[in-house]
């Protein structure tokens, strides 16, 4: 019913930079939060940032001022601009929405199929 395709990962040199995006496509109705979360492996998924449909933020404190979130035009697509990428950022990033389908009443939370992103020299 809900897709939610990723794109943007890839391999990157210690400083460099990296624009994630996501599209969410279905039966939608409303798109409450947008965010991003990344799983390193063999730990849990944490965190990266989300945003509000009112375009409010939330970061995690080992990115900010490093990434920004930001939603498209269409409110249906979020992208993440990594900036001064740290060998640390490497990790599988997950996209996440809050959301409404189309005839219900309460919301429910979907998750992209993940985009790996490296950073090493």
């Amino acid at each position: 019913q809900v897709q939610l395709v990723e794109s943007g990962g890839g391999l990157v040199q210690p400083g460099g930079s990296l624009r994630l995006s996501c599209a969410a496509s279905g039966s939608i109705s409303r798109i409450n939060v947008m965010g991003w979360y990344r799983q390193i492996t063999g730990k849990q998924r944490e965190l990266v940032a989300t945003i509000t449909s009112g375009g409010s933020t939330n970061y995690a404190d080992s990115v900010k001022g490093r990434f920004t979130i930001s939603r498209g035009n269409a409110k249906n697509t979020v992208y993440l601009q990594m900036s001064s990428l740290k060998p640390e950022d490497t990790a599988v990033y997950y996209c996440n929405a809050d959301l409404f389908l189309a005839g219900l009443i309460t919301p429910n939370v979907y998750w992209g199929q993940g985009t790996q992103v490296t950073v090493s020299s």
